[in-house]
């Protein structure tokens, strides 16, 4: 007669395992799920669907969770999609982040903007600073009518550029040291840049208001967190669809955050307003 406690012992170790492999299934299921809906939107459109989406990972260090950012790993991914998509076939770009490396967010935009095909920016729900300038690059920009763009001004650690500029300009020479100084000479190259790079991005599109529009989006007028809407970005000049894909709706579902005990928000997933 097999011992009790054999049992109950080959028992827990059968739950330990399962639970092992089990994250790795449910990975596997959501990124199959995330592929099925992509290619759906290809097939659907006819374009090459490329996604940059930026989520809190799962993985936490010290109970601290990862957030994501624009990074050179990015910018490799996206260019070698790029590079993988004739030219003349349509680039749907999805976007949901709160920006990241300057660096790597204007290889993002350089390589979009030179694709002969036509390239659309979906902004679901935000796109913020490098966000924006990828979106900018863009032949049509979709966003939801909640959705949010923010201005692209440098920051420079944890200072905006522009407003080490200002405070500089209050002060007399004589009072201030060397560090703020070479700060201030730096902030003052990367607002030029910064300005001549989303002028030259926009020259196209908009002639005639390129330069007042890079003003707007870098002169630091606003918070590097300033939510510019599509009522807002309209009123900039910024020309702006809502015209947003269903299938995408569907597809940010598959990126949430991973749960960290009880979810904030509550409701019953039912459409109330089926098309």
């Amino acid at each position: 007669m097999v011992d009790i406690f054999t049992i109950i012992f080959q028992i827990f170790w059968m739950v330990l395992i399962f639970s092992s492999f089990a994250p790795l299934f449910k990975n596997f299921s959501i990124h199959s799920a995330r592929e099925a809906i992509i290619r759906q939107i290809e097939q659907k459109r006819k374009s090459r669907v490329i996604t940059l989406i930026h989520r809190q990972e799962s993985f936490s260090f010290f109970g601290f969770g990862i957030r994501k950012f624009i990074d050179i790993e990015d910018s490799e991914e996206v260019l070698r999609a790029i590079k993988m998509t004739p030219d003349d076939m349509p680039i749907d770009f999805i976007i949901h982040t709160p920006g990241g490396l300057v660096l790597a967010a204007e290889q993002i935009a350089n390589a979009l903007r030179k694709h002969k095909g036509k390239v659309t920016v979906f902004v679901p729900h935000y796109a913020m600073s490098g966000g924006t300038l990828i979106a900018l690059a863009a032949d049509e920009i979709v966003m939801d009518e909640n959705a949010v763009l923010g201005p692209v001004d440098p920051q420079l650690g944890q200072y905006p550029a522009a407003s080490i500029l200002s405070v500089v300009e209050k002060k007399n020479i004589n009072d201030i040291d060397d560090q703020t100084l070479i700060l201030a000479d730096i902030a003052q190259k990367a607002m030029k840049q910064m300005k001549e790079y989303v002028t030259e991005l926009l020259k196209e599109k908009y002639p005639d208001k390129a330069e007042k529009l890079a003003e707007d989006l870098v002169s630091g007028k606003w918070t590097h967190d300033y939510p510019i809407t599509v009522e807002k970005a309209r009123e900039l000049g910024i020309k702006i669809s809502t015209d947003m894909p269903k299938e995408i709706y569907a597809l940010m579902s598959l990126y949430k955050n991973p749960n960290s005990g009880r979810p904030s928000v509550n409701y019953v997933p039912i459409n109330y307003k089926e098309d």
